[in-house]
C-alpha cells in the first residue's frame, strides 16, 4: 500500500467534481525523480505538453511557497505550491487566469522508495465550472490521460537519468 497525497479539506476527492489517480513503478531513486519534478521550468525535456512554465518568485526550482505559471492545453493557469517534502511529497494549488467562475485545482505527488526504486503517485482534484464544461463534459477522462502520459515521460525521463 502506498502513501496517498494529503488533501486539504476544501479539495477533498470525495466532494470534488473531477478526479484523477495516476501511479507508476520507477527503476530509479526517488531522488532523481524529486530532481525532474521540481525542475518546473524544464518539465518539458520529459514531458513536452509542459512547455511554458514559468517560476514567478524568484526560486530556480519548486519549493514551499513558490508561485508559478504555467499554460495547460492552451489555458493559463497561476499556482503555488503548498506541500513540499524533499523526495517524497509535492502539492500544489491552481487557479484558472480569467476564469470568474473561481474554478480551482490541486494537484499532489507521492514518491515511495521501493526495493527496485521507486513508486510514483499522482492525484488531482479540479472544482468548479471552468473544469466542469473542459474535462467534465467537452473532454471526459482527458485528466486521467494526461497525467498518465506525465508519469510515463516522468518515468522513463528518471530511468535515463538515473542509469
Amino acid at each position: 500500500m502506498y502513501d496517498k497525497v494529503n488533501w486539504p479539506e476544501r479539495y477533498d476527492p470525495r466532494t470534488s467534481a473531477i478526479y484523477a489517480l495516476n501511479d507508476i513503478d520507477v527503476s530509479a531513486r526517488p531522488e532523481v525523480v524529486w530532481k525532474l519534478l521540481v525542475d518546473a521550468e524544464n518539465w518539458s525535456g520529459y514531458f513536452p505538453l509542459e512547455d511554458q512554465v514559468k517560476i514567478l518568485s524568484g526560486e530556480r526550482e519548486l519549493a514551499l511557497g513558490t508561485k508559478y505559471s504555467r499554460v495547460t492545453v492552451g489555458f493559463p493557469m497561476s499556482l503555488h505550491v503548498t506541500e513540499y517534502e524533499p523526495f517524497s511529497r509535492l502539492s500544489w494549488e491552481t487557479v484558472v487566469d480569467g476564469d470568474e467562475t473561481g474554478s480551482r485545482a490541486y494537484h499532489g505527488w507521492v514518491i515511495t522508495p521501493t526495493d527496485d526504486g521507486c513508486h510514483v503517485l499522482t492525484e488531482e482534484t479540479q472544482q468548479g465550472a471552468f473544469f466542469l464544461e473542459e474535462l467534465g463534459r467537452k473532454h471526459p477522462g482527458a485528466l486521467y490521460r494526461y497525467h498518465q502520459e506525465w508519469v510515463e515521460s516522468l518515468a522513463r525521463a528518471a530511468e535515463a537519468a538515473g542509469a
